[in-house]
């Protein structure tokens, strides 16, 4: 199983913004039912792409400092950076392979 990185508002520039490759990453909540449904797709994409991205979550209860900075109004939100900036985004749950035909192309 691949290692799912938890940020937090101080982590967040060093573990995914200055990370080597593209980094997934998971804005949730624990009350979240959505996000409940799309934390084992994302566990799923960590798996079978950790050879070309790195996953994160970050708990928007306990940072609010980098979803506020990327304008997160709803969760869950998945953004992919890549090379420090955001390069594809994912509101709400959607199926693995929706999610996966976004993410591709900036692999």
């Amino acid at each position: 199983m691949a290692d799912i990185v938890e940020v937090t508002d101080s982590t967040f520039e060093s573990e995914v913004l200055q990370a080597e490759e593209p980094t997934l990453v998971d804005f949730w909540a624990a009350w979240c039912g959505p996000c409940k449904m799309v934390a084992p797709v994302v566990e799923e994409i960590a798996d079978e792409y950790s050879d070309q991205l790195q996953v994160a979550k970050m708990d928007v209860d306990n940072n609010r400092d980098t979803p506020a900075q990327y304008g997160i109004q709803g969760i869950p939100t998945l953004i992919l950076f890549k090379d420090g900036e955001e390069a594809a985004r994912i509101v709400g749950f959607r199926p693995k392979d929706a999610m996966v035909e976004e993410l591709i192309p900036h692999l």
